[in-house]
């Protein structure tokens, strides 16, 4: 079900200052920013590897990535794992019994489809389901 980890979610303030950090700091290269309305977030990402780290900047005081930041600070808000056939893998988590934030696939960043994961499901880790 699960392939590799796509990508670690860390939800930042700013994103511009953020990403200089992983520039010219880290010496990583932005690969691609995007807005994505429906989650009222922008996003960077940054490949290291196979996988990526997603900076989330909020487009909405009330959106959930400010929401994050006001409850938690600044940091790791999910990590993604990557399914082949994400329908699949929500069936099959729906017949163990785990709880799910996402019933059906949306829309994500980069043209993924992804899902989550309820945190109570997984002793607080926000887990997202990611088909590429």
């Amino acid at each position: 079900m699960i392939t590799q980890i796509d990508h670690i979610g860390i939800a930042v303030k700013d994103l511009e200052e953020t990403m200089k950090f992983y520039t010219e700091c880290l010496g990583l290269k932005v690969t691609d920013i995007e807005t994505v309305e429906e989650q009222k977030v922008r996003t960077a990402f940054i490949p290291i590897g196979e996988g990526e780290i997603e900076l989330l900047e909020s487009t909405d005081p009330d959106g959930p990535i400010a929401k994050h930041i006001e409850k938690r600070g600044e940091g790791i808000q999910h990590i993604a794992l990557r399914v082949e056939n994400i329908e699949k893998a929500l069936e099959e988590l729906k017949q163990k019994g785990v709880r799910l934030i996402d019933q059906k696939p949306r829309k994500g960043a980069g043209g993924a489809r992804i899902a989550f994961i309820h945190p109570k499901a997984t002793k607080g880790v926000l887990l997202e389901l990611c088909e590429r």
